[in-house]
């Protein structure tokens, strides 16, 4: 019941969302024209190489009017976020009462064949619920850099101070044997 509850609210905040997207798509062609204005003021502005009274007065205005049509766009934009992230805290919850309510059995043993698709799929499901680390009660997770020294003669003491490097970027290297 609360599944189906929560997929007629995920599709409504779906058609919220494409509303919303029209409307951005309006009140963008909407200040096109005010900015397409401000530039051809500008380029009138250039050949007369002077700044007039009168194109001051016009710029400040259409800068003004342009602002106020883009915190109307920023604001629904701003709207379009929200719903997005509604969105996705109800797939997340959908997905953890699933798990709860045993929808998805990770004990079953897995099928011997199955399509590519699915099997990305299953593998993206599974992969957002597994640990990064997983070690024995009590032991303490590996630290994140590695501290590497390497010789240097400009250092007094002839190496470099430690440098913390994370492990993605530690590459072994064996030294080529010298015959």
């Amino acid at each position: 019941m609360a599944l189906v509850s929560a997929d007629t609210r995920i599709s409504e905040l779906l058609n919220e969302l494409h509303q919303l997207i029209k409307q951005t798509q309006e009140e963008r062609s909407r200040s096109e024209h005010n900015l397409v204005n401000i530039q051809k003021t500008h380029e009138r502005m250039q050949t007369e190489n002077k700044i007039s009274p009168y194109y001051r007065t016009k710029l400040r205005g259409l800068y003004t009017t342009a602002k106020a049509d883009a915190e109307v766009e920023c604001n629904i934009l701003r709207r379009s976020l929200d719903k997005i992230a509604e969105i996705k805290s109800l797939l997340e919850e959908r997905r953890i009462a699933a798990k709860i309510a045993g929808l998805y059995h990770d004990s079953e043993p897995p099928r011997k064949t199955m399509r590519r698709g699915v099997l990305m799929t299953l593998l993206q499901q599974s992969a957002m619920t597994l640990p990064l680390w997983i070690g024995k009660p009590g032991e303490k997770y590996p630290q994140d850099d590695y501290s590497v020294l390497f010789e240097d003669t400009s250092y007094a003491d002839g190496y470099s101070p430690p440098l913390n490097v994370a492990q993605r970027y530690v590459v072994a290297c064996k030294e080529p044997k010298k015959k």
